[in-house]
């Protein structure tokens, strides 16, 4: 998370449930500045600061925890119900895998972008952190630690070692980022990235263009 305090408390009490069957959460703060980390202390198991970026702060939490299973969870998305059930049984076929997305929003287009996600997802292999990216903690090599990508750089190295499980149950993430710099206009920015990506601009300039800095 990075400040996040007005969506932590509810997106810890959604893991509640888990905790409550045993599952460990750790919360990673990349730096935040609004009492994010004092509300989520209370609902965590632990809960720590890492240097600020999503990768950074996902090896962290896996550094720190104690579980077999790893789960990856942006503090904007919610897990299905029983979900830990559901990784538990795909990771005894899979060495890693994801959730298919549903976005949250106003807009009429946010469900029409989550099918497409999920369509391309399944037919390439690669897996976006919306999808709460899961992994046996014996297959894990960390994600790579670059400013943007990370989640599609992490599935290209892990689905030369297995394919992923692709679980149809949907995590509910925000289409708030979506909705406020514009649907289409997101949407333009993510193809153009991952398409820059693939031809081989550098993860910092990728990252400056999403930041919308010229």
């Amino acid at each position: 998370m990075l400040n996040e305090a007005s969506a932590i408390v509810a997106a810890l009490a959604a893991l509640a449930p888990m905790r409550m069957r045993g599952h460990e959460v750790i919360v990673v703060d990349g730096g935040s500045e609004d009492g994010s980390r004092e509300l989520a202390a209370p609902l965590a198991d632990r809960t720590i600061v890492a240097p600020r970026g999503r990768a950074r702060q996902m090896n962290a939490g896996a550094v720190a925890a104690g579980g077999e299973a790893l789960v990856f969870l942006h503090a904007d998305t919610r897990l299905p119900e029983n979900a830990d059930e559901m990784v538990l049984h795909a990771l005894q076929r899979n060495l890693w895998g994801r959730f298919d997305v549903a976005i949250e929003g106003r807009s009429t287009l946010l469900p029409v972008i989550a099918f497409l996600m999920n369509l391309r997802s399944r037919l390439t292999g690669i897996a976006t952190g919306d999808q709460a990216i899961f992994v046996r903690r014996e297959a894990f090599e960390g994600f790579p630690e670059i400013a943007l990508m990370e989640d599609v750089a992490f599935s290209k190295a892990m689905k030369r070692r297995s394919p992923p499980a692709c679980l149809r149950a949907k995590a509910r993430t925000s289409g708030r980022r979506w909705e406020r710099h514009g649907v289409l206009r997101t949407m333009l920015l993510m193809w153009r990235l991952r398409l820059a990506y693939f031809f081989g601009t550098a993860p910092d300039e990728l990252a400056r263009r999403y930041a919308g800095k010229p």
